[in-house]
């Protein structure tokens, strides 16, 4: 599939990204090719270093970059013919999740996402990728549609949580995510769910429900925002780095637990560094979904069960002391009268 090309932005440097720019003020100021070339080789293992040892922390700053690409720039990129669908049918239209019907590599699919919004009015109008309950509707809608057609679902995960406004709360925001959450258990068309940059809270798993799950490398896919968690647990802020630690937030700590199926590699120092690169890894996870799909490799029996054994686990059950049996009364009785005899033949040998 040809790609299309991804313009060009100013980088956001992160904290621990601070060398590398270091070494790139060095590289614009060799004076030999020589010299500018070894600098850049210096350069590459040093990002090498760094983002192959980044903390879990890290990894979170690098999930929410402001230049991370967005899910409508995903959809211009691997997706042909995207014609985008409105409303949820019942109150209104919710601009953080977009949904609709494209066509990947001549197949027809649904593809339903959030976006967070790339300028400042596009991330207010989106409310920053935070779904409201006609957005969650709406993804339903296109659920159902998929299914009444017989196309596959390709979900794109980008939030920090669901709104949690009031408003929200009285259109039913909680029921709309445990209603998509179960109804999503009994959408008989395969579905794909790919965690792009945030998967905060049930506002992510209303629409990553699938059949297989990716991930990118320096996504995260979390109960709660880290810093949400430190207050919660330790009354600290500060402590955010230790709770992203405890969550186990990448990408690597999820497959390991079973949760995700596959990880999404992106270039080095992540996705906003190349556009096209990480659309490629998208573009093949998704050829080999459905590859498999089209050849029955799904069921949606296997798609309630593996969700049905996440979070399960045994512990090792302790032994106890053993405990001495009663004594029954025939016992009790023949206990005294020995203890009778023995204190009688004591006394008539004083």
């Amino acid at each position: 599939m040809q790609l299309k090309r991804s313009k060009k932005t100013a980088d956001v440097v992160l904290p621990f990204e601070r060398p590398l720019v270091d070494m790139e003020e060095q590289i614009a100021a060799a004076e030999t090719d020589e010299a500018r070339a070894e600098l850049m080789a210096q350069r590459d293992a040093q990002r090498e270093a760094i983002f192959a040892n980044i903390s879990p922390w890290e990894r979170v700053l690098l999930a929410r970059h402001p230049q991370r690409p967005r899910m409508r720039a995903f959809v211009e990129h691997v997706f042909d013919d995207f014609v985008e669908l409105h409303g949820d049918r019942a109150l209104g239209d919710d601009p953080a999740m977009v949904t609709g019907i494209a066509r990947f590599q001549g197949q027809t699919v649904f593809v339903v996402g959030q976006q967070k919004g790339v300028d400042t009015d596009e991330k207010v109008r989106c409310n920053f990728g935070m779904a409201h309950p006609e957005g969650y509707r709406k993804a339903l809608r296109m659920y159902r549609m998929a299914e009444r057609l017989g196309h596959p679902v390709i979900t794109i995960v980008d939030t920090p949580a669901a709104h949690p406004g009031i408003d929200a709360e009285a259109h039913g925001q909680g029921y709309a995510i445990a209603y998509n959450l179960l109804e999503s258990f009994k959408i008989n068309t395969p579905i794909l769910s790919i965690i792009l940059s945030e998967g905060g809270s049930g506002g992510a798993l209303a629409i990553a429900v699938g059949d297989r799950i990716a991930m990118f490398e320096n996504a995260v896919y979390v109960i709660c925002p880290p810093e949400r968690c430190a207050e919660i647990l330790w009354r600290d802020v500060e402590k955010k780095e230790m709770a992203a630690s405890a969550l186990r937030v990448s990408a690597a700590d999820l497959k390991e637990l079973g949760v995700i199926d596959s990880i999404l590699k992106e270039p080095n120092g992540g996705a906003h560094r190349d556009l096209d690169s990480a659309a490629a890894s998208m573009v093949t996870e998704i050829e080999s979904f459905l590859a498999q799909a089209a050849a029955g490799g799904w069921k949606l029996a296997d798609r309630q069960a593996r969700f049905q054994q996440m979070g399960q686990w045994l512990d090792s059950v302790p032994e106890l002391p053993q405990e001495e049996p009663e004594a029954s009364a025939e016992e009790a009785d023949g206990s005294e009268s020995k203890a009778k005899e023995d204190a009688e033949t004591a006394d008539v040998a004083e």
